[in-house]
């Protein structure tokens, strides 16, 4: 049961995250959207906000990473994430990425900072060992991957701020044609 409740405080955590920032979000807002009693903060996360931010960052940056490493091939993965981003500001208009909310956040909360730099991280190696084992060289490789990362989280930021979709659509129509081009030179 205390289990569930901390699961249920970090999910709360990062949607809230997603759509107003960590800054923006209260340790009250986290109660009161999770359902938990009002102990559970320090209870469950001694070290309060920061502790709770740098968690609901890794708990986001693990959603991302399994759906990268489920997707298959690289080109896969730019459809999975654009795919995903489509349908979450299809239901969401004013939803960001947690991870992204986290690495803006350096000075409200170190721990999530640092959380989020590592999930990047993880994104990076994830994309560039697929693109390794299609052929494509380490150096093409890794900056393959942070230039699909970077265009996403662009493409999202700007849909959001437009409040419409067309910005995911020609930058996942460019990542696309992108590591295609260097999937058949790798060939």
């Amino acid at each position: 049961m205390a289990r569930d409740v901390r699961k249920t405080m970090i999910r709360s955590a990062a949607l809230l995250f997603r759509e107003h920032g960590i800054a923006g979000t209260s340790l009250a807002d986290v109660l009161e959207h999770s359902g938990a009693p009002r102990g559970s903060i320090y209870h469950h996360f001694p070290g309060g906000k920061n502790q709770l931010a740098a968690e609901a960052t890794v708990w986001a940056g693990s959603l991302v990473t399994r759906m990268l490493v489920e997707a298959g091939g690289p080109l896969e993965v730019v459809g999975a994430l654009f795919g995903f981003w489509r349908t979450e500001l299809t239901m969401h208009p004013q939803s960001g990425c947690p991870v992204l909310a986290a690495a803006l956040a350096e000075a409200e909360s170190g721990d999530a900072y640092q959380a989020a730099r590592e999930v990047f991280g993880t994104w990076e190696r994830a994309i560039a060992d697929l693109l390794v084992g299609r052929g494509v060289a380490e150096e093409r490789a890794v900056s393959a991957a942070t230039l699909l990362i970077a265009a996403t989280e662009g493409a999202v930021v700007l849909a959001r701020a437009k409040g419409d979709l067309r910005a995911l659509d020609r930058v996942e129509r460019e990542m696309t044609r992108t590591i295609g081009h260097l999937l058949v030179d790798s060939a």
